[in-house]
């Protein structure tokens, strides 16, 4: 189900361009009302169309330049619980639950090699994990972004 419209993409392009911009230069940008935008922002984060606003922080800035993604095998009837253990680990700085051979996927940060070995025992400590596989990432090569998204416009109407 399309939740957004052309105008919402204008919007939306816009503040990816320049995520600092005010709901009043957005407007004067695309010459559109202030309350038009205002309204379209509102509505598009009630339908979810906004991930979290917590501002982008580098790992590597607060000291943990190495990171790892962590494939996570698990007793499924325990996710939920497993899941709430692994947030309590803070270089667990993101999960996502998988279809195939693992479970979940982490993407954790760590200090140095030895610190990474720490981490990786305190997921396995985490009751109802059964083993991980992890790998050392060893650099981002295309950020996440929505920007060639938004540029190609709602899906579906090619």
């Amino acid at each position: 189900m399309q939740i957004l419209d052309s105008t919402d993409f204008r919007v939306l392009r816009a503040m990816a361009t320049d995520p600092r911009r005010t709901v009043v230069a957005l407007a004067q940008r695309l010459g559109i009302s202030r309350n038009t935008v205002q309204a379209r922002l509102s509505r598009m984060e009630k339908k979810g169309a906004f991930l979290s606003f917590e501002r982008r922080i580098n790992p590597v800035a607060l000291g943990y330049p190495l990171m790892a993604f962590v494939h996570v095998h698990v007793q499924q009837p325990r996710l939920a619980e497993i899941t709430a253990d692994l947030s309590a680990v803070p270089e667990v700085i993101e999960a996502h639950g998988l279809t195939g051979a693992a479970d979940l996927l982490l993407r954790i940060v760590a200090v140095d090699a030895e610190d990474l070995f720490r981490v990786n025992k305190a997921i396995l400590a985490v009751p109802g994990v059964e083993r991980s596989d992890t790998t050392l990432a060893m650099g981002e090569l295309i950020p996440y972004r929505v920007a060639p998204l938004l540029d190609r416009g709602p899906a579906g109407t090619e």
